[in-house]
Order: structure tokens, then sequence, then C-alpha cells
């Protein structure tokens, strides 16, 4: 099972990195939202491939013919309004960034948004209220588990790794972790972000052939080499946000040629949900 997914963020919202933390910053940056989105759009259509695409609510409510564009070939999922981290948010900010950028997505696709992800992959163990809130909103599918420790977030000791069921009091939610290698005793994901763009092609390609559950995640801003680069970025991130950048589109162009992907709908409904291991908070 290979899944496709895109995060639909701009070049600039970049976490854990004060210039551009908050909504008020973006104003000043220059988008390259539609255009990088359309090049994948018509990457997309060249091999007659669905994807998932986890969109920001801000993005939505600047760009709405993008969203309905994207939206009459594709999956619409949310990512939350202000792509902030979870930790970084009260309860009742969390509920009403979500409640803002569903009714957003749902008014301009005409339908009911049942799939997230949160910015960052950052639901941990402190902030496990999300699923209930999640559940409330009509959201029956998620994909915000990082297995394995991550600077903003990630449950590093979660016991799966491919589809399972989290299930709590009040509510049943439908998880499809990312999917995560040991390499050189530490765990990444090759399937994207930054190490999809650093690790080379034929190494992405046999760890794929091997895997019997793979999800993806990109940006467009992961294909984009003529984006600018932020100022002030400490080193590590600058590297992690801009290595790669020349190959990356290439890259994606040889792994839809050389596998079959499904969207997040698509794999949910292959699944039979009684089979699905259970994970209980």
């Amino acid at each position: 099972m290979n899944i496709l997914t895109f995060d639909l963020e701009d070049w600039f919202h970049i976490l854990d990195y004060n210039e551009t933390s908050h909504p008020s910053h973006w104003i000043t940056f220059e988008s390259r939202i539609e255009n990088n989105t359309n090049r994948i759009l018509d990457l997309l259509d060249k091999h007659n491939q669905k994807a998932t695409f986890f969109c920001l609510g801000w993005i939505a409510q600047k760009y709405p013919q993008l969203i309905h564009k994207i939206a009459t070939k594709h999956e619409i999922a949310c990512h939350s309004m202000n792509h902030q981290l979870i930790p970084s948010q009260s309860k009742e900010q969390f509920i009403d960034d979500l409640k803002l950028s569903l009714s957003i997505l749902e008014n301009i696709i005409g339908r009911k948004v049942t799939i997230y992800r949160a910015p960052g992959f950052s639901i941990g163990k402190e902030n496990l209220y999300v699923f209930k809130e999640l559940s409330k909103l009509n959201i029956t599918v998620d994909c915000s588990i990082f297995p394995a420790k991550r600077n903003h977030g990630g449950i590093e000791k979660f016991p799966f790794k491919s589809p399972c069921r989290i299930i709590g009091e009040d509510f049943d939610i439908l998880e499809f972790p990312v999917n995560t290698i040991s390499f050189f005793s530490k765990q990444i994901i090759f399937s994207g972000g930054g190490y999809f763009r650093l690790l080379p092609y034929f190494f992405i390609k046999s760890r794929m052939k091997n895997a019997n559950y793979v999800m993806t995640y990109f940006h467009p801003r992961d294909f984009d080499p003529r984006q600018p680069m932020l100022k002030g970025l400490p080193l590590k991130r600058k590297f992690m946000s801009y290595v790669g950048l020349s190959s990356s589109f290439r890259k994606l162009d040889f792994m839809l040629r050389d596998f079959d992907f499904v969207t997040v709908g698509e794999a949910a409904t292959s699944l039979s949900l009684e089979k699905l291991p259970v994970v209980k908070y």
C-alpha cells in the first residue's frame, strides 16, 4: 500500500522559526503556491495518479480557486488553519483553528472533510485530547503520528508503523502513521520531506519495493529550487529545508512512474477495520 500525500503550504510555512511563525508575517512574502502546485498537478496527470492534499485553511482562504481545482481530481484533507504546532496552542485555540479550517475547506469543495494531519506531525503524548476533538468534528482518519522521537512532536514508543485504530472512551480514529526505517541507529523517513530530497532515488526505490506500507508526505516547496532562502535559519534547519531541491522533482517523476499510489481515502476503504491492531488512549 503506497499512499500519496501533499501538505499544501507555501515556501515560507517553516516551523520552528520566529520570523515565519505567525500569519501576520506571511503577507510580507511572495507567494509561490499556485505555480508550484500546478506543476505537481500536471505531473500527477502525466502519470494518472491521484493524491490526498492536506490543505491549510489559510491557503484555501486566499486561493479558493486552487483548492477547487485540486478537488476536481484529488482528495482534500485538513492541515489546520494557521499551521501552528499543537503544543503551542491551548485546547480552545486548537479547536477554534480546526473548526475554521474545516469550514473554509468544506464551503469551497461542497462536501465534508474527514481526514486530518497535524502541522509538523506534532501530536504527542501530552496532547492526546486531539483525537477526541477530531472525532467530534467528524474526522474519521488521522495521518499525524510520527512513531519516533521528533523535535516538535512524535510518539517515540508508538507500537505500530502501519495502519491501526486509535480508540478512546469517546472516539475511534483510523490512523495512518508515517513509516520509518532504521538508518545508522536513527529512525528516518525516506518517503517525504528533507530525507526524500537528500537520499538518492535508487535507495528510495529499493526501500519502497521492500515495504508493505509507505506513507509519503511532500510539500510544493520540496520541488522549487528557485524559492527564496530565509535568512537566519539555524544551519541544520537550513540544510533540511533546502537540500536536494534541484533533483527532487525528477525523483518524484521517477517515483510516480515506478509505483502505483492511492489516496488516504482509498486506502481507508480498502481496509477491514475489525482486523486492524488497536492502540487505546
